[in-house]
């Protein structure tokens, strides 16, 4: 296995005002992203974290043939084996911790571990293969984690209404269900910010 880092944050981490101000400190809080292999996990972390993401990308051998479905990804030559790491202030009070899982079942007896500590989860969804989402919002539904499911508009695919995607899914009303681009930083923390304010809606008082 081979780890690497690697995204927009490349180069010397930028200290933030909170980091420089003795005795203050934010609250820091863990989100752990989901989704099947492919969905843009590592994407996503990688496109708002403010230091350089920790990746755990190995590159996918023969080995997983059979075992990796990549037809809607042809052109995807690593995968996540361990998680992704990184981390975005979303003000001077609040730092967002995030933890990517790894998609693909064989890794799955990880996320016990991904998730323990986490206010809640980003389900990440691929509407050419909606299915694939599934383990990860029947294992957020089990633990009763707060979670909010972001399909990853991919380009030059359909585009599905966020309600026909909960309805496909069977994803409840209180849950949001938002459109977003993994690449996008401003629609990375849309999500991560509705996930936030479903986390307090059912945070008890």
């Amino acid at each position: 296995m081979n780890s690497s880092a690697a995204g927009p944050a490349a180069g010397a981490e930028r200290f933030q005002p909170w980091q420089e101000e003795r005795g203050r400190a934010p609250v820091a809080t863990k989100i752990v992203v989901a989704g099947g292999f492919g969905v843009g996990k590592t994407t996503f972390v990688g496109s708002v974290s403010e230091i350089e993401p920790l990746t755990t990308e190995a590159v996918m051998t023969r080995a997983s043939e059979g075992t990796d479905d990549l037809a809607a990804t042809p052109e995807k030559t690593t995968t996540t084996v361990a998680m992704d790491f990184g981390r975005i202030t979303l003000d001077a009070d609040l730092v967002l911790y995030l933890f990517g899982t790894p998609g693909q079942k064989r890794f799955w007896f990880m996320w016990d571990d991904l998730v323990r500590g986490a206010i809640g989860a980003v389900v990440m969804a691929d509407t050419r293969r909606l299915e694939d989402c599934f383990p990860a919002l029947d294992y957020f539904e089990s633990c009763d984690l707060p979670y909010v499911v972001a399909v990853n508009h991919f380009e030059g695919t359909a585009y599905y209404e966020p309600e026909d995607v909960r309805e496909a899914l069977s994803v409840p009303d209180g849950i949001p269900v938002l459109v977003m681009d993994a690449r996008k930083r401003d629609t990375v923390v849309d999500a991560l910010l509705a996930l936030v304010a479903q986390a307090l809606d059912l945070t008890p008082a």
